[in-house]
């Protein structure tokens, strides 16, 4: 029985540092899991931003792009309302 007690001496001795680990490991797994998912889920926001900054150049056209083809429309109008002058005045 001596041995039996020393056993269950040490066994609540180290309850209080078991139950310390366990408050601790509680408390800073879920902290930790949600610095990672955090982490992630900005890293994944910031591949979609890249993404999406790559897409954007090919999808719109530029001022100046944009000015040389109604540059082009002008001048075919004009050649058409010419024709059409022509065909009025014969």
């Amino acid at each position: 029985m001596g041995s039996s007690k020393k056993a269950n001496k040490k066994i609540m001795e180290l309850s209080p540092w078991i139950l310390w680990n366990a408050l601790i490991t509680l408390v800073y797994v879920p902290i930790i899991h949600s610095i990672r998912s955090t982490s992630s889920e900005i890293k994944r926001v910031d591949i979609l931003l890249n993404k999406t900054r790559e897409e954007i150049p090919t999808k719109y056209v530029t001022k100046q792009e944009l000015r040389q083809d109604m540059g082009r429309i002008f001048d075919r109008f004009d050649k058409i309302d010419e024709k059409i002058d022509k065909l009025l005045n014969l």
